[in-house]
């Protein structure tokens, strides 16, 4: 059996096992890249070892360490308090809200994974505040960070620009950004209404922001038509003013978007030495913030992505790629180039893969038969619409800030909605951006 062949078997394997059984797919994940990296592809442990996201395993554990000591000293009910009050209340105003800052903040610069890392454990604390499905709001956060991701200054757009400029192919800066922000804005509207958004219009907060427990239902009282309040805790605790803890809390969380939007430090470094400072100012008001870490998340993530490195290192995705390239239909062959920069975006870096499927066009955009632009804006879009995916770092993040007890079935739904978007998004995007020709 040649190394592609072994590499791609152990990722079904993997995918059905893991599925099928109570098995961290992670650690299966680690257990199939040492057995068929070490005797089908003939990689040392090192070798295998190297494909480790270190980087994302220290943004996923700083982040979700650092909102922990967040939750625990009610900074974070904090902020849900100071937000209600600015969208007066409207709680359908919510979701979108997460959705533009978090477009926003990609479109001036920051990196999609530094954006979603600040907003979505906040976004998923007004989901559980406000009874919002935590799908729909991590889902809007994702999808916000993606749209703003191509803006002639974003890290994705200046990418794109200069890969699309080195290949000697026409660009069109702002039409790679317009047709990414509606394609994910149209696509978050879908989200929206598919999971509960017609339920908040006309809901509105009709009380003071309340502490919530770990664990228990929303406690703010909403209203809706009918306006029949949610239950709230038998203990209320209305926020007069910032405690040092919150304040200090507050600067920290400043520090790590100053720090990652507008000097380039890691997200995971940064959030992680401020989560060790609070800690060292506070000791006992954090203590069991690391428990909230979500380990077996990280192991999941984790593992996967170093199984990926090899199926990589096999040749497995070379073969296919140069295969599709080689295909003499373009429009066919713009759709499985479109289709394999998703699948394989949807667990690698959307950076890497990028810069490995756009030159791959160049051949037959060369005989101008497909307009470069809408080719590129196609690669570009579904290369990174499927950032929504639990074993991308968009989606694990969301993920990994999701509570405890609902982190599971909130996998199992992420899954379900991200296989969905990799069989849809690529197919969509070269259909309204490729096949008109318009572009």
């Amino acid at each position: 059996m040649s190394p592609a062949i072994a590499s791609i078997l152990g990722l079904v394997i993997m995918f059905i096992v893991g599925t099928a059984l109570p098995i961290n797919m992670g650690a299966l994940a680690f257990a199939l890249a040492f057995l068929i990296g070490t005797f089908f592809v003939n990689m040392s442990a090192n070798a295998i070892l190297a494909g480790f996201p270190g980087d994302l395993f220290v943004t996923l554990v700083g982040i979700t360490y650092l909102f922990a000591i967040a939750q625990k000293n009610g900074t974070i009910d904090l902020l849900v308090h100071w937000a209600v009050r600015m969208v007066g209340g409207r709680v359908v105003a919510i979701p979108w809200v997460m959705f533009g800052v978090a477009a926003v903040l990609t479109a001036v610069g920051a990196v999609s994974p530094a954006a979603v890392a600040i907003i979505a454990p906040i976004a998923l604390r007004f989901a559980r505040h406000y009874r919002i499905d935590p799908l729909m709001m991590g889902l809007l956060v994702v999808h916000g960070a993606q749209g703003g991701g191509f803006s002639p200054i974003s890290i994705y757009g200046g990418i794109t620009n200069q890969i699309v400029d080195r290949a000697g192919l026409p660009g069109d800066e702002t039409a790679l950004f317009l047709a990414s922000l509606l394609f994910n804005l149209v696509v978050a509207i879908g989200v929206f209404f598919a999971f509960g958004g017609a339920k908040l219009i006309g809901r509105r907060d009709t009380g003071p922001h309340e502490e919530f427990e770990e664990g228990g239902r929303a406690s703010l009282p909403v209203t809706g038509h009918g306006g029949t309040p949610a239950a709230p805790n038998n203990e209320h605790h209305i926020p007069k003013g910032a405690t040092r803890d919150q304040l200090l809390t507050l600067a920290g969380l400043i520090i790590l978007g100053v720090g990652s939007l507008a000097f380039g430090l890691n997200v995971g470094m940064v959030a992680i030495t401020i989560a060790v400072i609070l800690a060292l100012l506070s000791p006992n008001a954090q203590k069991g913030a690391i428990d909230k870490v979500s380990w077996s998340t990280v192991l999941l993530i984790a593992g996967v992505i170093t199984y990926v490195g090899v199926l990589q290192k096999s040749g497995a995705i070379d073969s296919v790629s140069n295969g599709v390239a080689g295909l003499g239909s373009p429009l066919l062959a713009a759709l499985l180039l479109c289709y394999i920069g998703g699948v394989v975006s949807a667990f690698a870096s959307s950076t890497g893969v990028l810069g490995a499927i756009i030159p791959l066009a160049v051949p037959f955009l060369a005989g101008g038969e497909i307009g470069a632009v809408g080719m590129i804006a196609s690669l570009a879009i579904s290369a990174t619409i499927v950032d929504v995916s639990p074993f991308s770092t968009n989606g694990a993040l969301v993920l990994a800030n999701a509570p405890e007890g609902e982190r599971d079935k909130l996998f199992r739904r992420f899954l379900i909605y991200s296989g969905l978007v990799v069989v849809a998004g690529p197919a969509l995007a070269w259909a309204v951006l490729i096949v008109p020709g318009w572009l």
